[in-house]
């Protein structure tokens, strides 16, 4: 039983091989399948195959048995999930799946589908194994080649395995798992702990064990691959129609701005919304890069005071971002209408995104909070969208966007939210407000890259909370805004930690802030992690 409470969709249409190669079945050949069992880390499982350099999917889990055959991977990969395998309406794979022949490797709750279903016996656990555990390998043949016999994982299971299948024999054991791992026959293995987090630091070196050793999968996948592939498929979806992209100047829309131009070419208009909760200097940046130097067909719109009236007055974060969406698909309207027929709209929308939503493609998810560019979107929309990289992470887009040649400074920003802004404003949005916070974040930045450590963190950031504080300045009193200070670290994003940044450097920041930005009188760091709380304060 798995932590995950996201219901993943299938593998997005543009991730694919090189442009010529034959068709997704047939590239499937030399990779593998991750069936989706509702796990939040199920998309995290392709990420770490492809980063093995080895070709993934991610499919429903009850996919059918000839659409594998189909298909023809070298191998599946049962992923986590949050139901129980002997509840009635647990989600189980077409039972044909086992006469295919392939070697599957079951993680968390698929390691409990394969010992259930194969005639196992998994029961409840007198006590919850979540979180960091060693694990004992008794047997290193196979998945642990090469893996230290204690080494360290990240459980999280409410059942155990009592009993295996014929056939098959334990490989490892944990405090509270007699069989945390076991083998069985044609190359089929099973793991309680998940090795796709950065809390198992053995994990890549298993995935890769298991693609290369067991699959025996070619390691093949590149970033170029991807590009290649993505841009044929846009051209085919596209043909002649017209597309408009929505340009917020982060790595996610620059990324598919040019993936989408490449594709199209004079067919984009990128539409360029300042919004006004942009931070300082944003907007001149992506004119400069996407206009002039990329020569990218771009409309710039100043709707920041259209932005503030939509947000007078609010303060629920999930309002806002609703708020947000709409005003942008508004804006997107108009100059859509302005500019004549147009058929497309291409976004920057990423996975984590998409998981951390409610959309229509995952009705049975848990909302976190809602991304403007997913939950925000209305049900009668009449473009068509194209988000060529929503089953992607950060890292990935990133190395995409070093092939498309977009410049190092763009590409290696960090992660900055679609509303932007408005969600590091807690409560009421202003004109007013919003200065302060900008002006704060300005700083928070300056120094963490005077620091060096503007790559070795995930996100730095600043945050305008609603409290005022008692202060004295000079020979005065004073009663003015706290300013928060959050900075983490993150593979990503799924995960996050509060980063340890030296006193120094924080000191410097608050000293600067205090100093430099009128109307803050006390600076504060925030050490949460995520979870339990989330990157963003809102």
């Amino acid at each position: 039983m798995g932590t995950g409470v996201a219901q993943s969709p299938a593998s997005s249409p543009v991730l694919r091989p090189a442009a010529g190669a034959p068709p997704p079945e047939s590239a499937a050949q030399d990779g593998v399948l991750v069936l989706d069992f509702g796990s939040q880390y199920a998309q995290l499982i392709a990420r770490r195959v492809r980063e093995a350099r080895v070709y993934s999917e991610l499919v429903p889990g009850n996919i059918s048995a000839e659409e594998i055959r189909r298909r023809a991977p070298r191998g599946l990969i049962f992923s986590g999930g949050p139901a129980s395998v002997y509840e009635e309406g647990a989600p189980h794979p077409d039972p044909a799946i086992y006469d295919l022949g392939l070697p599957i490797l079951g993680i968390c709750y698929g390691m409990q589908l394969l010992a259930h279903d194969l005639g196992g016996v998994v029961e409840p656990a007198s006590r919850r194994e979540y979180g960091a555990a060693q694990l004992d390998i008794d047997d290193p043949a196979g998945i642990f080649e090469g893996i230290p016999s204690e080494t360290a994982v990240w459980m999280s299971h409410g059942d155990i395995i009592t009993g295996l299948p014929e056939g098959f024999r334990p490989i490892a054991h944990s405090l509270n798992s007699p069989y945390a791992a076991f083998a069985g026959p044609l190359g089929r293995f099973g793991i309680q702990f998940h090795p796709e987090v950065v809390h198992t630091p053995a994990g890549k070196q298993l995935l890769a064990n298991f693609l290369t050793r067991v699959c025996e999968c070619s390691l093949t996948w590149e970033p170029a691959a991807f590009v290649q592939r993505a841009v044929a498929d846009i051209r085919a979806r596209v043909g002649s129609g017209r597309i408009l992209c929505a340009l917020s100047g982060g790595v996610d829309s620059a990324v598919a701005a040019t993936l989408v131009h490449r594709a199209v070419g004079d067919q984009l208009t990128c539409v360029f919304v300042d919004n006004g909760l942009l931070r300082r200097d944003e907007g001149r940046r992506v004119v400069e890069v996407m206009s002039h130097q990329r020569h990218i067909n771009l409309v710039h719109v100043d709707a920041a005071d259209r932005f503030l009236t939509a947000l007078a007055g609010v303060t629920d974060p999930e309002e806002k971002r609703r708020r947000i969406g709409r005003t942008f698909i508004e804006v997107f309207e108009t100059e859509a209408r302005r500019l004549g027929d147009i058929d497309f709209l291409a976004q920057g929308t990423l996975y984590p995104d998409v998981i951390e939503s409610t959309s229509r493609e995952t009705p049975n998810a848990r909302t976190i909070k809602t991304h403007h560019n997913v939950g925000g979107l209305p049900a009668d929309l009449r473009f068509q969208l194209v988000e060529p990289l929503r089953y992607l992470f950060k890292d990935e887009v990133r190395r995409v966007g070093i092939e498309l040649g977009l410049p190092e400074d763009m590409v290696w920003r960090q992660p900055f939210p679609g509303p932007g802004l408005a969600i590091r404003v807690i409560g009421e949005v202003t004109r007013e407000r919003l200065e302060v916070l900008r002006a704060a974040d300005w700083v928070v930045i300056d120094e963490i890259k005077r620091s060096g450590l503007y790559r070795k963190v995930w996100q730095s950031f600043a945050i305008l909370t609603p409290i005022s504080s008692v202060g004295v300045m000079g020979d005065g009193r004073t009663y003015a805004n706290v300013v928060a200070i959050r900075i983490v670290e993150s593979d990503d994003a799924m995960t996050a930690d509060w980063a340890r940044v030296p006193y120094e450097v924080l000191g410097l920041m608050s000293r600067r802030i205090v100093n430099e930005v009128a109307g803050v009188n006390r600076v504060v760091y925030d050490i949460s992690s995520k979870p339990p709380s989330t990157i963003e304060w809102e």
